[in-house]
C-alpha cells in the first residue's frame, strides 16, 4: 500500500509542473496614496499617481495556487504647504495568489506578498531652508483581490502598506524634523500574452 501511495505522489508531482502555466504581460494602474507623517506639524494632502511595467505570473491550475511578480516604475506624491512630496521608485512586488474559476472564461483570485522599492529620483527642495529626502529603498506589503478574463486580461485592486519610512523632511543644516510613510490603494489592468 505504501508503494502505491509513493508512486501516486510521484505521478502527481511530475504531472503538476506539466500543467503549470507561466505567462508574461504588461500592467499599468493608479496610485491613490495616503501620506502619513511623524513629527511633522503640517498636513500632507494626498495626490493621485501611477505605475507601469512588465509582469509575470506562474500558476498551478490543479490546486489554484500561484505567484506573480512585476518590475514597475512607481510615482506617488503628496502636497504640503512647502511643496510637493514625490516618491519616484522602481517597485518589485512578489505575491502569492489563490484563484478559482467561476466559468471557463473567468477566474477570481486573492493575493498577498512583500514589495521592495528602489528610489529613482532623490530629494526635493521646498525653499532655502527645507527639503524632503527619500530613503534609498523601502519595504511594503500588498493584499488584494482581482479577476482574470479570457486568460489574458487581468484587473485587480490592492492596498499597499508601507512597512518602512519612505522619506524624511530636513532642514538644510542637516537636522531631521519629520518622516513620511506612504500607504496606497492601487487599481490596475494587465494584459498577459
Amino acid at each position: 500500500m505504501k508503494k502505491y501511495f509513493a508512486v501516486l505522489m510521484l505521478v502527481i508531482a511530475f504531472a503538476m509542473p506539466s500543467q503549470a502555466q507561466l505567462k508574461f504581460g504588461i500592467q499599468a494602474g493608479l496610485n491613490l496614496s495616503s501620506v502619513s507623517t511623524k513629527d511633522y506639524a503640517d498636513d500632507v494632502e494626498s495626490q493621485t499617481g501611477f505605475f507601469a511595467g512588465p509582469t509575470v505570473k506562474f500558476t498551478l491550475p490543479v490546486i489554484g495556487i500561484g505567484f506573480d511578480a512585476a518590475i514597475v516604475y512607481d510615482h506617488r506624491e503628496g502636497l504640503s504647504k512647502w511643496g510637493t512630496v514625490k516618491a519616484q521608485s522602481v517597485q518589485i512586488p512578489i505575491n502569492i495568489r489563490y484563484g478559482f474559476g467561476v466559468s471557463s472564461i473567468a477566474e477570481i483570485f486573492a493575493f498577498a506578498g512583500p514589495q521592495f522599492g528602489i528610489v529613482v529620483e532623490d530629494g526635493y527642495d521646498f525653499d532655502l531652508s527645507r527639503s524632503f529626502s527619500l530613503n534609498s529603498s523601502n519595504y511594503s506589503a500588498n493584499i488584494g483581490i482581482g479577476t482574470t478574463l479570457l486568460s489574458h486580461i487581468q484587473a485587480k485592486i490592492n492596498y499597499n502598506i508601507a512597512l518602512s519610512e519612505t522619506g524624511t523632511f530636513e532642514m538644510k543644516k542637516g537636522s531631521t524634523f519629520g518622516s513620511v510613510k506612504i500607504n496606497t490603494w492601487q487599481v490596475s489592468l494587465a494584459y498577459y500574452f
